[in-house]
């Protein structure tokens, strides 16, 4: 309850008393990270709208690109002889979209480069299945159930916690768990930004730490095998290399997200104002216990998704399962059809829970019902949607520019002339690798490029394979929180608006470069001291130095 404005608060502090004629004690000076964080989100919101940062963005590249190529600027392609996409003279050379093929390009892709953004189809597909379960009520009953069970001082850390998980299933978590975080945090009465924070925290800063095997680890564990067979032919790298060391760093990212939230974050961000929320801001979360027909709703929901879940394990598991590549004898490699229809498993596993839901509630009672609540969840992403038609713009400008292979190849180059071989090398490896993620948002891509320098350079001087990428990971996931080239940066500024109308881009990096510097200082050391101090195999048949050492 709002404090009379006339009586003064009992309980607040009372004000300093002074001795006449002595001048007054100047009020405490702000701590000094929150001077700097103040200054990050001044200087971040003098930059303009994201949509309009990205459509200058391209139309710089687009610039940029014909004065290197005017210049002739080029690099010598480190990938082997043959492989796909290497140019017969053996360089990766700026390509300019200002001459008139480049101009036909830009014409003829520009509805190709919205619809075949990956990030929108994901994200359109999977939220489908949650407007069904949010109309339903079934989100918000389970937030309810969830707050009024869990112990208050653990939330934060089972946010952060849920969000590592929650790379196991793609990168779902942006969609589900973020917007999730915020309501929970809101229903607590604390700032959902804080909440939302921890979420993307978990699942964009730890995006390599995990208790399971994700969809992305045997996309990397393909492209280093082929970068280390530049050395050796027989090398063979499987996707379990990087295990061990994931499932420790879960829980190093669980403990520092939900110190930097607390101590960091929170602090910042102060009480919150529900004025601030925007007209399509979320509804008040009521914090009354469950009624009878909402537990008998949850019940029949969870045994919906139960049986959701045993289908899809009667379809994956098996042998002959129906989700599993017929004729291939590598588990990894016969679980693909399952690993890339994630999405649509996780559309069905939202909307079956939430019309059972809502059938035994009485929420949704028709066809029709359902159909208005897949098209309430679309409207809600009308922001989204719009920065996205820009940024895909940027993106299939900036590949086909080749100007992202050039710096890359260019900083890698730098790196390994300065002729590091002791373990010091990675306090520099690391950090470049998170400088590289700032522009080149894709992890694969990323790596593609950089692995065979990296690779070959550091197998020659000691270190395996399967070290080199473990480092890499982890400078590709600190960087994610505070690079607006993220391909769900835009999805999370979009959530964040809900709650804090005319957010600022600024701002949200201010909210998570805490998490960024805490995780990249807290990773390498646990990186140094796992792999160096306690000579800890970072994967199952994972050595640590090449050729490998008994």
């Amino acid at each position: 309850m709002p404090q009379d404005p006339i009586r003064p608060d009992p309980d607040a502090a009372a004000p300093p008393q002074t001795v006449e004629g002595e001048r007054p004690a100047d009020p405490p000076r702000a701590a000094w990270t929150t001077r700097l964080l103040d200054a990050v989100e001044w200087a971040g919101n003098l930059l303009p709208h994201p949509v309009t940062l990205f459509a200058l963005l391209a139309v710089f590249i687009v610039l940029l690109s014909g004065l290197f190529a005017a210049l002739g600027i080029a690099v010598d392609d480190p990938r082997p002889e043959g492989a796909a996409g290497r140019a017969a003279d053996g360089t990766i050379a700026v390509v300019s979209l200002l001459d008139g093929e480049g101009l036909r390009r830009i014409v003829t892709g520009l509805v190709t480069n919205f619809t075949q953004f990956v990030p929108l189809g994901t994200v359109l597909v999977a939220m489908l299945g949650v407007g069904i379960a949010e109309r339903s009520g079934l989100l918000t009953a389970a937030i309810r159930a969830l707050v009024l069970r869990a112990p208050r001082s653990l939330v934060t850390a089972v946010v952060v916690f849920a969000g590592v998980l929650s790379n196991t299933a793609s990168e779902m978590g942006y969609v589900v768990l973020v917007p999730l975080a915020a309501a929970i945090f809101h229903a607590l009465g604390r700032h959902p930004l804080a909440g939302l924070a921890a979420a993307f925290a978990g699942v964009s800063g730890g995006y390599s730490a995990n208790l399971l095997i994700g969809t992305v680890d045997p996309l990397l564990a393909g492209i280093t095998q082929e970068a280390a067979r530049l050395i050796d032919p027989a090398y063979e790298v499987h996707a379990a290399v990087n295990w061990y060391f994931m499932i420790v760093s879960t829980f190093l990212i669980t403990v520092l997200g939900t110190f930097v939230t607390v101590r960091i974050v929170e602090p910042k961000l102060g009480p919150y104002d529900a004025g601030l929320m925007s007209a399509e801001g979320p509804p008040e979360v009521s914090m009354a216990p469950l009624t009878p027909r909402e537990r008998r709703g949850l019940r029949n929901a969870g045994l919906a998704a139960l049986a959701v879940a045993a289908l899809v394990a009667l379809l994956t598991v098996p042998a002959w399962g129906a989700l599993r590549e017929p004729g291939v004898d590598d588990t990894l490699a016969s679980l693909r059809p399952f690993l890339t229809g994630i999405v649509a498993l996780v559309f069905v596993f939202f909307a079956v829970p939430g019309f059972v839901y809502g059938r035994t509630t009485g929420s949704l009672r028709s066809d029709r019902d359902v159909i208005e609540a897949m098209a309430a969840s679309m409207s809600t992403l009308g922001l989204y949607i719009v920065l996205v038609f820009f940024a895909a713009q940027f993106v299939a400008f900036f590949n086909w520019t080749q100007i992202g292979q050039v710096l890359a190849v260019v900083g890698a180059d730098t790196l390994r002339g300065i002729g590091l071989t002791g373990p010091l090398v990675f306090l520099l490896f690391i950090p470049m690798c998170a400088l590289v993620n700032l522009s080149l948002g894709s992890a694969s891509a990323q790596w593609a490029v950089t692995a065979p320098i990296f690779v070959p350079m550091l197998m020659l001087v000691g270190y395996s394979p399967e070290v080199v990428q473990a480092a890499y990971r982890i400078g590709d996931s600190v960087s994610n929180l505070i690079t607006p080239m993220m391909s769900y940066f835009g999805l999370i500024m979009a959530f964040a608006a809900r709650y804090v109308r005319n957010l600022g881009i600024g701002t949200l990096i201010a909210m998570m470069l805490p998490y960024s510097v805490v995780f990249a200082i807290g990773w390498t050391l646990l990186f140094y001291a796992y792999v160096f101090a306690l000579g800890l195999p970072v994967g199952p048949g994972a050595p640590t130095h090449y050729p490998a050492q008994p």
